[in-house]
């Protein structure tokens, strides 16, 4: 459904993705790992359209997405990692905004729209100013927002930042639902042990580049390690955090006598 080739990212020609080629099909959750600075969040800008790949294409239903962006973002959700909505609505009123700019027709948005506010428990701030929110009921605003015109690609984003434990786990489980019913899932988290258990197949970036692509436990399979979180750190070769969490207590010790 999804297909990124040869797709390139340069500024001042200085790159930051290279050569990421992965296909996301219908029905499957595709993890999107690496340390920040990775690649990871140019490659979503490249996925939702709002910048275009230096070299390569992103292609959706085996389309270019820039040949008709619109039509292609009919059928995108999209749950950013920073929940920045306009504060002055309520959680009504912003989801109400967006239906009516996704086209949906007045009686099923209303319908839409205050079903999932009592699903995802903010039917009694649904009048509440979006200022008001707490930063996880704004997260769930946004997750009602990305699914209210039913898309057919979804790109999650650090999507549980800020939810508490409930909520997670009700979004684990809405997951698994919407692959099951053939929505193409990108899963962009730091959250390993959820990607571990929701995933269908992992990509690890480093430094712009893929570094694997297979699922969780072919990983951890292939390279002899317990969890994704070590075959991770082994992929991105990252820094050896006891170690250095050792020296800042050693540092904290320093006295000046």
């Amino acid at each position: 459904m999804l297909e990124l080739q040869h797709a390139s990212k340069s500024y001042r020609s200085i790159p930051a993705v290279e050569d990421i080629n992965f296909v996301l099909r219908e029905g499957e959750v595709l993890g999107y790992l690496g340390p920040n600075g990775s690649g990871k969040s140019t490659t979503v800008k490249m996925v939702i359209g709002m910048i275009q790949p230096t070299k390569g294409k992103v292609l959706f239903a085996g389309r270019n997405i820039h040949y008709d962006l619109a039509a292609y973002r009919a059928q995108l959700g999209y749950v950013p990692e920073e929940a920045h909505v306009y504060t002055h609505l309520s959680g009504l009123e912003y989801l109400q905004l967006v239906g009516r700019l996704r086209g949906l027709e007045e009686r099923v948005l209303e319908l839409k729209a205050r079903s999932l506010l009592q699903l995802l428990s903010l039917e009694s701030a649904q009048y509440s100013s979006l200022s008001d929110y707490s930063k996880g009921m704004k997260q769930r605003v946004l997750l009602a927002a990305a699914l209210l015109h039913n898309p057919r690609l979804i790109v999650f984003d650090e999507p549980l930042s800020g939810l508490d434990a409930v909520s997670a786990r009700l979004f684990k489980d809405l997951l698994v639902l919407l692959a099951r019913e053939g929505k193409a899932i990108l899963y962009i988290s730091h959250v390993l042990e959820v990607v571990e258990q929701v995933c269908d197949r992992v990509i690890v970036l480093a430094k712009g580049k893929i570094v694997a692509d297979a699922p969780p436990r072919e990983l951890t399979r292939l390279m002899e390690l317990p969890t994704l979180e070590s075959v991770f750190a082994q992929l991105v070769r990252q820094t050896d955090t006891l170690r250095i969490a050792n020296q800042v207590v050693e540092v904290m010790k320093v006295s000046h006598d």
